[in-house]
């Protein structure tokens, strides 16, 4: 039988990431597709630098950012390496880039001419992007919460680097495979695999259909 907590965290992590990506991500994406500038383009290389560095890379990072002797540690009195808010910490770097991009697309996609129309009727920026723009882009917004949350559900190299192997705080599904995988409990890492499996299929299929959904509806 396999345990029910490193299931639970994982989906815990993922949960978290995910809202709040979805907070910071959306004025992120919305000021990166106003009036280009170097600043932006610098911007949009942090935030894409996620999907071509290694896990280890930013893990290692993180554990320097953590250690005793640095900053956050010695004169913060903050601990994150090895911790369920270190995780937390690097899944929201590390998935950042899946919640931006869908939302910075869907937000460039849209005519310049509803943002417009918007201040003419005497709506600001913020009520123009919350009441106006979003609204028109709901397949954008789902697609970037899916992929989000199911990125940080099969994340392993910063939650093992970052996280360590603690049952009941920082051992997630993935790492819980990896660790019954290296005792050779081939039987256990099997159904943990397959319950991420599911956990992927149901989460993709579910954006799948409800965009499909969105899409019939403003067809109709």
């Amino acid at each position: 039988m396999i345990e029910t907590a490193p299931i639970l965290l994982t989906l815990q992590l993922a949960l978290f990431t995910t809202v709040i990506l979805f907070l910071i991500a959306i004025p992120i994406a919305w000021w990166l597709t106003q009036k280009p500038s170097i600043f932006k383009t610098i911007m949009e290389v942090i935030v894409s630098m996620p999907l071509v560095l290694p896990p280890s890379v930013i893990g290692f990072y993180l554990l320097m950012a953590f250690r005793p002797e640095a900053f956050l540690a010695k004169y913060m009195h903050i601990r994150l390496a090895f911790t369920f808010e270190g995780l937390l910490l690097g899944s929201l770097l590390y998935s950042l880039p899946f919640m931006v991009h869908p939302i910075q697309s869907g937000l460039a996609s849209l005519p310049g001419s509803l943002k417009e129309a918007s201040y003419s009727l005497g709506k600001s920026k913020w009520e123009t992007l919350v009441r106006v723009l979003l609204p028109n882009i709901k397949p954008s917004l789902l697609t970037g919460i899916i992929l989000t949350f199911a990125h940080t559900v099969g994340e392993f190299g910063i939650v093992l680097m970052v996280g360590g192997n603690i049952p009941g705080k920082t051992r997630t599904a993935a790492i819980a495979i990896y660790d019954e995988n290296d005792q050779f409990h081939y039987d256990i890492a099997n159904r943990y695999a397959l319950v991420l499996i599911g956990i992927s299929f149901v989460v993709l299929f579910s954006m799948y259909f409800i965009n499909r959904r969105i899409q019939r509806d403003n067809y109709f």
